[in-house]
């Protein structure tokens, strides 16, 4: 137990030690951000300082007119309770309810990118491995290496060629057309949101099943190898059942711990493709929030990574501890 408290404890001072990183880079940019906005909107929208003053302090949750101590701990305290203050680039808008309204739409699609390629990746890294050296190995091989060596953003651009230029079969923008359906549990909204997260999904689910491919081949070959899958073959056992119980479940053990570290990098692997896509989930408002300076959203958005990343390699470490009987707490 006392392993999990030291886990534990490591995590919580990691998100703390990274809030205060997350807090002075941003302070810390070229320039004088406070004052550059305050120019920008004293500028654009004729208002006093003192207006553009009361307005960002609004916007970052905090008093800017305070000392920079004042203000980092008045930033600890409003962003661990949840108050991430309100977007410049989005009419003011709570950080705190786009980020809400952006989780289920990422979540949504990448799970099912990052799982269905997991799972397909296993089965074809055992397949590639069991006829390792055969036309069917260099095959898979080949197919995973290059899929993994293109960015996703590329495999997004050649889909929208492929199924929206070209055959018009999907859309490419938003996670729904608000024209044509009504939001709800209807059967016209599933299938117009399942078609506008197509693309993302099999975007996702391209660019990472090579990955899985290669890890799981390169365990199964080294597995294979080992005394106790000799000992099985000497015992006469089935080949399916070394396959799976000797080989399979072993190789796997090292990608149950990538796959938890992998769930916690979904927010910010999906800039690029909901970029693409103009999809509203967290990876989207990422883009949008630094193209327009929106720092603010910004900060919460990033905010939202950090704690992400954290509890997954928390998560990495309980599922492998669970998995390998040869990790111990103690």
């Amino acid at each position: 137990m006392r392993w999990i408290y030291r886990r534990i404890i490591l995590a919580i001072l990691t998100i703390f030690m990274s809030s205060n990183i997350l807090f002075f880079l941003i302070r810390l940019m070229p320039g004088n951000i406070i004052d550059s906005l305050i120019g920008l909107y004293i500028s654009r929208y004729g208002m006093s300082y003192e207006d553009a003053y009361r307005l960002l302090s609004a916007s970052f949750g905090i008093a800017l007119e305070k000392p920079l101590h004042e203000q980092y701990i008045s930033f600890l305290l409003n962003i661990f309770t949840g108050k991430l203050g309100l977007s410049m680039g989005y009419s003011n808008i709570p950080v705190i309810e786009i980020v809400a309204a952006a989780i289920p739409w990422t979540v949504f699609t990448v799970s099912i990118g990052l799982f269905s390629s997991f799972i397909i990746g296993i089965l074809l890294g055992l397949l590639a491995a069991y006829k390792h050296g055969s036309i069917i190995d260099r095959f898979i091989t080949t197919l995973s290496t290059i899929t993994a060596a293109i960015p996703n953003y590329v495999f997004a651009y050649l889909l929208i060629v492929i199924f929206v230029t070209n055959a018009r079969l999907f859309p490419m923008v938003g996670a729904y057309d608000a024209s044509l359906v009504t939001p709800g549990f209807n059967l016209p909204f599933i299938i117009d949101v399942l078609r506008h997260a197509f693309l993302p999904i099999l975007s996702y689910f391209i660019a990472s099943f090579g990955n899985w491919v290669l890890y799981m081949r390169s365990n199964v070959i080294t597995v294979l190898g080992e005394d106790y899958v000799q000992a099985a073959k000497a015992r006469g056992l089935s080949k399916s059942r070394i396959m799976w119980m000797y080989v399979g479940r072993n190789a796997m053990l090292p990608l149950f711990t990538l796959l938890a570290i992998n769930i916690g990098y979904i927010f910010g692997g999906s800039t690029l493709i909901e970029f693409v896509f103009t999809y509203p989930g967290i990876g989207y408002y990422i883009s949008r929030s630094v193209s327009t300076r929106d720092y603010p959203l910004m900060q919460g958005l990033f905010f939202i990574l950090i704690i992400s990343v954290t509890l997954s390699n928390l998560i990495a470490d309980f599922v492998y501890s669970r998995l390998d009987p040869r990790v111990r707490f103690e």
